[in-house]
């Protein structure tokens, strides 16, 4: 049932809103329950490298921070307008964040004030801290999941497990101290507390990203101003510039202290740097269920993938390893190489433009033979492979996220647990009762929700309409290009004119890519937040879908021109065809393969290297900023007489840390690298070897990226890769296609074959066998007979021989999809995608959870029942009085 959220819902009530003044209560606990601590300020100069307040114990669960210009050097610069008009946005700011604190304070939150100066400005930071009773209240609204009992844990890799039935000794493995425990856990109550693990201990009961989640939950719905204009949550705030960052802390330093091991345990970060974010430690397994604890499930989810798609890229690696080298060894014994190169002026050849010279065919030499490295026989059984590959890896994957799944806790999150996202929350109009928890929930008409949707395709459709045009333009400058280049009279610039216009093209093709991706992934976000999508995963699925869509034709579109269209629609000599008055493309001398392989290169690789480059370059930079205005800071001090500051406090440490922006990039890297390693990889075999090298660097890059240079995330729980599994489906199945009529019509495999067959089996005369000669009215013009490649007769008309080449294209196409297909079917069939031992855990652990939970109300009742009796027992009663004197 719907109804129309009123002022009195308390599901559109926000977090300290109240009409009275009053401070919010939090469900069954009173107000007088709330600890609120006046906001403290205490010195920055003061020595602080503990996540706590000043008093030495108050946990810091979240800091604030934001910028202010002093009186005396705010009007120094500038027109009156713009002063006019800064002094109207300070006050506007000033107030919502005035507003914002003051909700956060009556919400119960305690809060500690430190201020710094960075030179001409005033850093403002905010510690945040959750007392007790607003984290039980929230660790129910969230339905957070506590534990029950704890396990020792058993996991293992499967290669582990290999090579142990092997017996051979696993230089993959690694001890990590201080491994997580597993639980049987369940969904926190707080009638129910003292049934739980370690419920007395109200200071670790919570673990610290549960803390975090809390604070966020908090900060994400607390209203500033109108909610009709979304003047809700700390996003929007950072978003219009009223706080510059929001942020938990990190634990400690990511190195391990000077004093060594008498230092005491190092820190979870100081462990995953040590052993996960080391380069040393780049051959060695992945301490998963450290990164889980320490950022969340939804980023340890995303390292678990790409280490195992790391792990299965060996094999494909090796494999188009090897077909490349057999290629080599092929190309000195290939038989229409040797009649190209030897042929001299034998095989004169048409112009490739009105105003091109005649060439001769064996000026190809080179070119041709460097095609041969990729198209030969090898390339039908690599496209096989690659094509049952990405079946097994996907099926694979199926079963080790439901085992990650089903250990992390998290098996039911998407269709149980996962609450609506904060921003949904603080926007929706009405509420509905969700069908499967029986609970009120904020809900957003399903028919806007479609009309939202499809105005947002309308605009995305807009934007490929953009892209298209602009690889009609890249066609285009290719063409002119190469037309000029050969016109020019040089000898270098004429025999390397198709050269130079490909490789420039794809060069000004991939910095478009890069600039274009920018303004349309701002864009796709604006639409997401205005589909008001429920819950996070629904969220970023849908501007996943968006983005991805518009990169696949960004990043693709060209490759595919070249693929299957390039060099198709040619004509001949004497009737050439054009497009806007340009003549159509043909391939280069060396075929279309080469040319497919060098754009794939140039993309693929130049992509890998410039975000490698950004993401060791930009973090360096960053902190020699930040060390350099310290400096600075410093000297000015020393100069100017005043105190020189002491170490910085770990909320400064951590404020000069970049900001964490996501796994959307991190995500669509890994992903677009497999499309091109499965949809074109018949052109290039090496491509998995740099996709593997590539994320044997990648994988120590991010974690080093997440432990040392990123501001801690909020940890987020997740059930997998969500929407990025549809995606690699969808790219598996697309692979296929793409693969069998790049061999069918672009690779001269199958021309080759019916050769053998039909004429010579040794392919002597296949090079003639492939060029006509140029038509009578073409002849008669130009008074040279040239020849081209293509079947047809000196009437320009196609010979039976295109249409049985034709007939044999399309059939090896139906025959390829069928078999790979069929293949992968099969495949799925037999691997399931859970696996029986998981399932076998899951019934057992659902049943030793409830006779943990019934134990440990058994114990609580025996506890109480002890309780009671002592209580009444009067010889206890005096010992306990005379303990107590004593004790005083």
């Amino acid at each position: 049932m719907q109804r129309r959220r009123t002022s009195d819902d308390p599901h559109s009530s926000l977090v300290g809103q109240d009409s009275g003044g009053r401070a919010a209560c939090y469900g069954s606990l009173s107000e007088d329950a709330v600890e609120v601590s006046q906001a403290g300020d205490a010195s920055l100069g003061e020595k602080s490298t503990a996540n706590v307040f000043s008093d030495g114990c108050t946990r810091i669960d979240f800091v604030l921070v934001w910028e202010t210009v002093p009186r005396e050097l705010s009007g120094q610069k500038g027109s009156r307008e713009n002063k006019a008009l800064q002094e109207r946005s300070t006050t506007i700011h000033r107030t919502w964040r005035k507003k914002f604190l003051d909700k956060l304070h009556a919400a119960g939150l305690h809060m500690e004030k430190h201020t710094a100066r960075v030179e001409k400005k005033v850093v403002h930071y905010l510690l945040l801290s959750a007392p007790w009773s607003v984290l039980c209240y929230y660790a129910e609204e969230l339905q957070l999941r506590v534990p029950l009992q704890a396990l020792p844990n058993q996991t293992s890799h499967w290669s582990e497990r290999v090579l142990r039935r092997l017996g051979i000794p696993n230089a993959m493995a690694q001890e990590v101290p201080s491994l997580p425990l597993d639980y049987y856990t369940c969904p926190f109550k707080v009638n129910k507390l003292q049934w739980f693990l370690g419920s007395d201990e109200q200071d670790t009961f919570f673990s610290t990203t549960q803390r975090h989640q809390i604070l966020y939950e908090i900060l994400a719905t607390t209203q500033y101003g109108c909610s009709k204009e979304r003047e809700v949550g700390v996003d929007r705030l950072l978003s219009e510039g009223v706080f510059t960052a929001a942020f938990p802390l990190h634990e400690g330093s990511c190195e391990a202290p000077p004093e060594g091991p008498a230092s005491g345990s190092p820190s979870p970060r100081q462990v995953l740097f040590q052993y996960w974010a080391n380069w040393r430690k780049w051959s060695k397994y992945q301490p998963l269920d450290h990164v889980r604890k320490y950022f969340g499930e939804k980023v340890a989810f995303y390292f678990a993938w790409l280490g195992f798609y790391t792990g299965w890229l060996l094999p494909a690696a090796v494999t188009g390893t090897v077909v490349f080298i057999a290629g080599i060894f092929l190309v000195f014994s290939d038989v229409p190489a040797q009649e190209i190169c030897e042929s001299k002026e034998q095989f004169r050849m048409c112009p490739l433009c009105k105003s091109c010279p005649y060439w001769q065919l064996s000026d190809t030499c080179s070119t041709f033979m460097a095609g041969r490295l990729f198209d030969h026989g090898g390339t039908i059984f690599f496209s096989i492979f690659m094509s049952l590959w990405a079946v097994l890896f996907l099926e694979f994957w199926k079963r080790t996220n439901a085992s990650l799944a089903h250990r992390w806790d998290c098996s039911e999150f998407e269709d149980i647990e996962e609450r609506p996202r904060p921003q949904f929350t603080a926007m929706a109009p009405m509420t509905i009762i969700n069908p499967i928890t029986g609970a009120e929930e904020p809900y957003f008409p399903k028919r806007s929700r479609i009309h939202r949707i499809l105005a947002g395709l309308v605009v995305i459709i807009m934007l490929i309409a953009m892209v298209v045009m602009f690889v009609v333009s890249i066609i285009l400058y290719r063409t002119v290009v190469a037309i000029l280049l050969s016109s020019s009279g040089y000898f270098w610039f004429v025999a390397s004119a198709s050269r130079i216009a490909s490789i420039s093209s794809s060069v000004v093709n991939l910095f478009f890519i890069l600039i274009l991706s920018k303004i349309y992934i701002s864009l796709a976000h604006l639409l997401t937040k205005w589909e008001m999508h429920r819950t996070q995963t629904k969220y970023e699925d849908a501007f996943t879908f968006k983005v991805f869509v518009f990169q696949f034709v960004t990043f693709y579109s060209f490759p595919m021109y070249i693929a299957f269209f390039k060099g198709k629609f040619v004509g001949y000599p004497g009737n050439y065809w054009s497009f806007l008055g340009i003549r159509n493309e043909e391939c280069s001398p060396g075929g279309c393969f080469i040319e497919l392989a060098q754009e794939l290169l140039v993309i693929m690789v130049g992509k890998q290297i410039i975000n490698n480059v950004q993401e060791v370059a930009i973090p360096r930079l960053r902190c020699w900023w930040h060390k350099h205005k310290l400096l600075s800071t410093k000297k000015k001090a020393v100069e100017e007489g005043g105190p020189v500051p002491a170490e910085q406090a770990p909320w400064v440490v951590n404020h000069q840390l970049l900001a964490f922006e996501g796994l959307f990039d991190e995500y669509l890297e890994m992903v677009l690298q497999f499309g091109f390693i499965t949809i074109f990889v018949a052109a290039c075999p090496l491509a998995p070897l740099f996709a593997l090298l590539n994320n044997w660097v990648e994988i120590r890059l991010d974690a080093r990226k997440f432990v040392c240079d990123y501001r801690r995330p909020v940890a987020e729980r997740a059930q997998g890769i969500g929407i990025w599994f549809s995606i690699l489906e969808v790219i598996t199945h697309l692979a296929v296609s793409s693969n069998a009529f790049l061999i069918a019509f672009t690779s001269d495999f199958l021309p080759r074959v019916y050769y053998e067959y039909i004429h010579d089996s040794s392919l002597r005369g296949y090079v003639n066998f492939t060029l006509a000669y140029a038509p009578w009215d073409f002849v008669q013009q130009s008074n040279t007979m040239c020849r081209y490649r293509a079947f047809r007769d000196q009437d320009g008309n196609l010979t039976l021989t295109y249409w049985h080449l034709l007939a044999v294209r399309l059939g090896f196409v139906i025959v390829f999809e069928h078999v790979v297909f069929f293949i992968g079917r099969v495949i799925a069939c037999l691997v399931p995608d859970i696996p029986e031992s998981v399932e076998v855990k899951v019934k057992r652990e659902r049943y030793l959870a409830k006779e943990a939970l019934a134990e440990n109300k058994v114990l609580f009742e025996r506890r109480e029942a002890r309780s009671k009796a002592s209580t009444a027992d009067p010889a206890a009663s005096r010992d306990w009085e005379t303990e107590q004197v004593e004790g005083s």
